[in-house]
């Protein structure tokens, strides 16, 4: 065969393999060809359709973006302009591939849209299968959900059309996470079991982990930790035979350990009831017994949380390896939660500050969002347990919360914006500026936006509990005293202040004394003309005052 031929065999062999999930295989045939990579040149026939046939090959976990970067410095502008078509689309599809290694999804989704654009153009269902599947991923990455289910499904589609069912299954495994971030859970499992079903005799370790770890999310979201374990611990065992070394080996350990901390919390809890029983009275055989099973049950709440802590340094080991900065943030926000659990606010502030701060370098309002949240709760942590400036713990709670609900609304990540919302009521209802009516407003926001699909069970819906015990068991402060109480005066005098202060106490304390004139007085040590003439003021029926006149 000449060697035009020998590279178009090669190029379809890549094709089908990736196609067909072959992966042992596809690596093989670039193992041999690295010699060619090194010296390939951009008039070679074909060049083009090769580097972007690498760059799905490291999508599926070949070399690294390294490799792609090397290979596309080869093709400058200059030498681009002489490339034909299909050349020229697979080099801005690895360029696509290049900037979603950099965090850099609003640029990768250009140059996957461009592609898209010529579709008519080229006749390639294959290429446009990935192209539509890659700016699917940038968006649900952005959190624009809605429009990545369309390009999602139109990837699934032409990917059909090409015989490729293993392809297929990928994208239907994003369509599943889709599915599951809008509490879908029932369809994200059925989509979930059909895409394990097209893998499962194929060696795409890195997308059967990827199953396995969705698995485990909705396990976690149901609240059934020990089965999400499992999960998440078939998903490690999957990667680590594709490797190891991923970024979604990462993902999965970090899930990982957000579970754990959940048991831990779970634990913390048990032993807490234990302990008040025990406080309560028992006897002493039986407070001995006691005794024991809470030093094994705390025994075993250290030890969990200490595997939490192992999970998210071999974590953030692979995602400082890969630079990338969602993950570094998702473990400095776990971080924080674990240090927030063992009463460290101060180090979980710094872990709070620092996943901000990787946010922001990307603009991901995703991480924002979670950071500043976590924030937001370290300083209701500290205004509860009274450490520091009540005002200022309780005044930075707010920015921080009103920071999390402007970035998660920048996404479509309905629980994002409903625990930002939760927190914001959580913060509102805080003494000693409580503001009830805003936080029972917040509370509303977040029911709406939550609408768990069966047994839904998580953290949000906890906090959400304790929103509501917060604001329906508490008494509203009336606006003027809570002005009062943060030193806003404005240009009041006191004596304006004193009689604004009697006119908002007296016709509670009339209805706290049955509405007795002649009572309040006493209590007060005022005259009945004055809480008579208060209680006008206040707005009380004829047939109020009239009983207030009946002593």
């Amino acid at each position: 065969m000449d060697p035009a031929g020998q590279r178009a065999a090669l190029l379809s062999q890549l094709r089908e393999d990736l196609g067909f999930r072959r992966i042992a295989h596809g690596i093989q045939r670039l193992e041999r060809i690295r010699p060619l990579l090194d010296t390939l040149e951009p008039e070679s026939p074909g060049a083009g359709v090769l580097v972007g046939l690498v760059a799905q090959w490291v999508d599926a976990g070949f070399d690294s973006p390294d490799l792609l970067r090397r290979l596309l410095a080869k093709f400058p502008p200059s030498a681009r302009q002489a490339l034909p078509l299909l050349d020229y689309l697979h080099i801005r599809m690895a360029e696509g591939v290049a900037a979603m290694a950099q965090e850099d999804f609003d640029r990768a989704t250009v140059h996957f849209r461009l592609v898209q654009s010529l579709e008519n153009e080229i006749g390639d269902p294959e290429l446009m299968a990935i192209a539509n599947f890659w700016t699917g991923r940038c968006l649900r990455r952005m959190g624009q959900y809605d429009d990545a289910l369309t390009f999602t499904d139109r990837g699934e589609e032409l990917a059909l059309s090409c015989g490729y069912t293993q392809m297929a299954a990928i994208t239907q495994a994003t369509r599943s996470w889709l599915a599951f971030q809008k509490g879908k859970l029932h369809e994200a499992l059925t989509i979930l079991h059909r895409a394990e079903e097209a893998l499962s005799q194929t060696d795409d370790f890195l997308s059967r982990g990827n199953i396995q770890s969705a698995y485990g999310r909705i396990a976690r979201r149901q609240g059934r930790y020990e089965r999400a374990l499992e999960y998440f611990t078939q998903a490690i065992a999957e990667y680590r035979r594709g490797g190891g070394g991923q970024t979604q080996l990462a993902r999965a350990l970090l899930n990982l350990a957000f579970v754990e901390r959940l048991l831990g919390l779970q634990m913390q809890k048990e032993l807490d009831r234990a302990a008040a029983s025990r406080r309560s009275g028992e006897s002493q055989s039986g407070s001995v017994a006691g005794a024991a099973q809470i030093s094994t049950a705390r025994n075993a709440c250290a030890t969990i949380r200490a595997e939490a802590r192992a999970h998210l340094e071999e974590s953030m080991a692979i995602y400082t390896r890969h630079r990338n900065h969602r993950g570094i943030a998702g473990v400095h926000v776990n971080n924080g939660f674990l240090h927030l659990d063992s009463g460290d606010l101060e180090c979980a502030a710094f872990e709070g500050a620092e996943a901000f701060r990787h946010g922001e370098e990307k603009r991901d309002y995703i991480v924002m969002a979670r950071a500043r949240t976590l924030q937001c709760i370290v300083e209701n942590a500290a205004l509860e347990e009274q450490v520091g400036d009540p005002a200022r713990h309780h005044e930075t709670a707010e920015a921080f919360a009103r920071d999390a609900v402007v970035f998660a609304g920048q996404t479509q990540n309905r629980r994002l914006l409903a625990r930002a919302y939760v927190w914001q009521g959580l913060t509102f209802a805080a003494e000693p500026c409580s503001d009830l009516e805003a936080a029972h407003q917040s509370g509303e926001k977040a029911i709406a936006l939550l609408q768990p699909e069966g047994s839904e069970r998580q953290y949000v819906w906890d906090d959400l509990e304790l929103l509501k015990s917060k604001v329906l068991h508490a008494t509203a402060t009336d606006p003027t005293l809570r002005a009062w109480s943060a030193g806003i005066v404005e240009n009041t005098s006191f004596q304006k202040m004193t009689e604004e202060f009697a006119r908002i106490v007296i016709p509670k304390v009339w209805e706290r004394e049955e509405r007795k004139v002649s009572r309040v007085a006493a209590k007060l040590s005022i005259s009945p003309k004055k809480v008579r003439r208060i209680l006008q003021a206040a707005g009380l029926t004829a047939k109020q005052e009239n009983e207030a006149h009946d002593d």
